[in-house]
């Protein structure tokens, strides 16, 4: 009875077709952000935004670009890592290469990079499907691997590859301290999410969603396969570009093309399906589970006292985390996100049991 809808009537097709049409979840995400971006900064530590905070909002704006590639349009992706990498190197050199360049326009333009570079290794996707697509995406990130590390002039000259950025700044402020690291990327995040929800919600997102069920089918009725597939992967890749750029400019400050290795691609492959395909709210589940419980793991013993050598409790964090993983896909083979559908249909009924 708490998740109620009865007596909430629409007048206009305007109300109609609002992301949040009932009241319930408008006070709830109004009340989630207000928790984000007022409470949140007067009580964290800087070791919580520097550690969970800043990590979970990029990488659940990654986790979301990979859920519309992956979960709305059906094509298996395990290039994620190199379109990450795409784009906080492509902003690197705009930011590097054009001085003055604001920190935003750098951004956009490294997720501009990753789109192109998402469309040229989606063209397999119009010939090939399931595991095959998946290794096609796998040469994306074996490329990249490379071409950061053997083309000098993406990194600058650095032998290595590794490069840095400093004195960031938005709108005349600096981004240098971790409160105000953490509310530009939740901003970010907050607009991010709201445009891809509007996106799926749309013609665009319908036409996705049919290639995804049966392709066939859908380029019958008239839905242009190429079309669908490349704007996914188009779109999908310009989220994880940005991402990419953000987890470079923001998290790290300093990094390598190891920062993006193949290990980042399942990564965010895992929060997809752990937090739910198809589904907006299971990029977040996702990304929260894997950034967060691996910390909790690590931490326990030193919570309860309990004497434990680092190295052990590095390995028996590894096997308790796919445990859980394998437990959570046995009893909700959908994801976290079904979770949340069945505890809201619980709160339609109660205290009724069915």
């Amino acid at each position: 009875m708490f998740y109620r809808e009865n007596g909430q009537f629409k007048t206009s097709y305007r109300a109609d077709q609002q992301i949040f049409p009932i009241a319930q979840d408008r006070i709830a995400i109004a009340l989630l952000l207000a928790v984000a971006f007022l409470v949140v900064p007067m009580l964290a530590t800087d070791y919580f935004y520097r550690a969970i905070l800043i990590p979970l909002v990029i990488m659940s704006m990654a986790a979301l670009g990979v859920n519309i590639l992956v979960g709305y349009c059906g094509q298996i992706s395990l290039g994620s890592g190199a379109f990450m990498a795409v784009g906080a190197y492509g902003a690197f050199n705009f930011f590097v290469r054009f001085p003055g360049m604001p920190l935003i326009p750098a951004l956009i333009l490294g997720g501009l990079c990753a789109t192109f570079f998402g469309i040229l290794f989606g063209l397999p996707s119009l010939r090939v499907k399931g595991l095959y697509l998946a290794v096609a995406t796998l040469a994306a990130q074996f490329f990249s691997d490379w071409m950061f590390l053997r083309i000098k002039w993406f990194t600058n000259n650095s032998d290595s590859g590794s490069v840095s950025v400093s004195n960031l700044q938005v709108l005349g402020m600096p981004i240098d301290s971790a409160v105000s690291k953490y509310i530009f990327c939740l901003s970010l995040l907050v607009i991010v999410a709201m445009l891809a929800k509007n996106l799926v919600r749309g013609a665009i997102g319908r036409e996705w969603m049919a290639i995804r069920d049966m392709d066939v089918a859908a380029a019958v009725i008239g839905i242009r396969p190429m079309y669908a597939k490349l704007s996914a992967f188009a779109v999908s890749s310009f989220i994880v570009g940005v991402a990419g750029a953000l987890w470079a400019f923001v998290h790290l400050g300093s990094w390598e093309p190891a920062a993006f290795n193949i290990d980042r691609s399942f990564q965010l492959l895992f929060m997809v399906i752990i937090g739910g395909l198809g589904s907006i709210m299971g990029s977040f589940f996702g990304a929260a589970f894997i950034v967060v419980l691996p910390i909790v793991l690590d931490s326990l013993p030193y919570w309860f006292g309990i004497p434990i050598d680092t190295a052990f409790a590095s390995h028996l964090t590894f096997m308790i985390f796919g445990a859980l993983i394998v437990f959570f896909l046995i009893v909700e083979p959908h994801g976290l996100a079904r979770l949340w559908s069945i505890g809201k249909e619980k709160l339609r009924l109660w205290p009724f049991p069915h």
